[in-house]
């Protein structure tokens, strides 16, 4: 779990709530922890084990008889693998699970008979290659009796990748990197990755037949369909490969696009569509979202003595843009209170895009923050912040930043106007002289972004 004080920044430190703002931000985070998620999902009931179903009421169960079962591998795939294996490999221990786990920070320790590869993010590389290799040779061993059971996280599009035959990994990062510079959402960048691996859109599952595959999944995507979290490896993909070209088209990336990717677009290949036999035997559980984050820091805003509303979980667009939604919202709060004293705390989740126009360094998340520098300056006791809930943002080592009224004041006497930089999209820049950037290192998980609006 952790700390609050991680969250501590200029701003935060010098804020009468700062401290109070520090333990929400965190509570929001812990509340999605990878390890507590997977228990609440899944548990150990002598020879079976139980997989719960996240909706309905009373809750649906589907058991697992374990001595049906011949042998147990696990594949960990995203960046909360390694918090995710952990109950399962307590529960499991006398079965002794083979695992693999693809991940973007190494960790030490791994049990002896697991193996960890470190692929590439945000944009596959070599390393997401040998995943790729690795992830098809560990499924070759499985059959009919035995179980894999699946750990997909927010991350896993980028860390494995095995194009189809005729397109490159150079094709694959090409791509990718045009599709993270026009703004593309990752829905639509999933939509296109779904096409063009083997291992996404379904491909895992079907590496896997005929073993019965359980995939518990934490939510890095707006709305959580499953096939776009890390790019559905053991879901059905209801896209097709023209929404994969219309995606280019609307971007006009088609004529950037390498000839590889185009040509087996246009060819007659297919995703797995829903309805397929395949799934019959694979059970796919949500076990984490944007909205429990949120949810957990209200809750914790509440005990702090704030007033809360949960604006939604569906932000998405330009980040820049989206700034603007978010200091109007703030605004109209800050009017419509009347004879109350107490502060309130809004949450909106989601997740924004960014179009790069400059050489500068930060993540959609410091780019929101530093699109609403030079607006919330007019609305005084009020705060936001910006948070990535992996602990990073873009390729840097932020989750996002904390803006007062003061930040445009502090910056203008630093020689610093944040509208430079925005132009530069150089948020990481700007925050960073002010010693306003939330850096509390990675954080094990992954359910989007969360932006918080206070008023005081």
């Amino acid at each position: 779990m952790l700390d609050p004080e991680r969250y501590l920044t200029y701003s935060l430190v010098v804020h009468p709530y700062g401290a109070a703002v520090t333990r929400i931000l965190a509570a929001a985070v812990n509340a999605v922890e990878p390890a507590e998620a997977v228990s609440r999902f899944v548990y150990r009931d002598g020879a079976n084990l139980v997989i719960r179903q996240r909706s309905g009421y009373p809750p649906q169960e589907q058991v697992i008889s374990l001595e049906q079962v011949r042998k147990i591998y696990i594949v960990g795939l995203g960046k909360a693998a390694h918090a995710m294996i952990r109950p399962l490999l307590q529960m499991l221990e006398d079965r002794q699970p083979k695992g693999l786990l693809i991940v973007k920070h190494p960790a030490g320790d791994i049990p002896a008979n697991f193996e960890q590869v470190i692929g590439n993010h945000p944009v596959p590389g070599s390393g997401s290659l040998l995943a790729g290799q690795k992830l098809k040779s560990f499924t070759a061993e499985l059959s009919q009796d035995d179980l894999l059971i699946c750990l997909i996280s927010g991350g896993g599009s980028a860390l494995v990748t095995s194009p189809h035959p005729g397109v490159s990994l150079h094709d694959m990062q090409v791509l990718t990197s045009s599709l993270l510079a026009c703004g593309a959402r990752i829905d639509e960048i999933n939509t296109l990755r779904r096409h063009l691996d083997e291992v996404k859109g379904g491909g895992l599952a079907r590496l896997a037949a005929p073993a019965r595959v359980v995939s518990l999944i934490l939510s890095d995507v707006v709305g959580s369909p499953l096939e776009a979290i890390a790019s559905g490896p053991t879901a059905p993909d209801p896209s097709t490969s023209a929404d994969a070209l219309a995606i280019l088209d609307k971007y006009g990336l088609r004529a950037r696009t390498p000839a590889g990717i185009l040509s087996f677009l246009e060819s007659t290949h297919e995703t797995l569509k829903p309805g397929d036999a395949l799934f019959q035997r694979v059970q796919n559980v949500l076990v984490g979202d944007n909205c429990l984050a949120a949810q957990a820091g209200l809750k914790q805003a509440g005990l702090e003595g704030f007033d809360t509303v949960l604006i939604g979980n569906d932000l998405q667009g330009e980040a820049r843009e989206a700034a603007l939604v978010l200091v109007d919202l703030l605004r109209s709060a800050l009017k419509k209170r009347l004879s109350t004293d107490r502060p309130f705390c809004m949450v909106f989740g989601g997740e924004t895009t960014v179009t790069l126009l400059g050489p500068g360094k930060g993540g959609r998340n410091q780019e929101l923050a530093l699109a609403a520098v030079n607006i919330i300056k007019d609305l005084p006791g009020s705060l936001l912040v910006t948070l990535g809930t992996d602990g990073e943002d873009g390729p840097t080592d932020a989750a996002g930043a904390v803006v007062t009224p003061e930040s445009a004041g502090r910056g203008l006497a630093a020689g610093m106007r944040s509208t430079d930089f925005l132009a530069n999209n150089d948020a990481f820049g700007y925050f960073s002289c002010l010693n306003d950037l939330l850096k509390p290192g990675p954080t094990g998980t992954n359910v989007n972004d969360l932006n918080f609006l206070f008023g005081f």
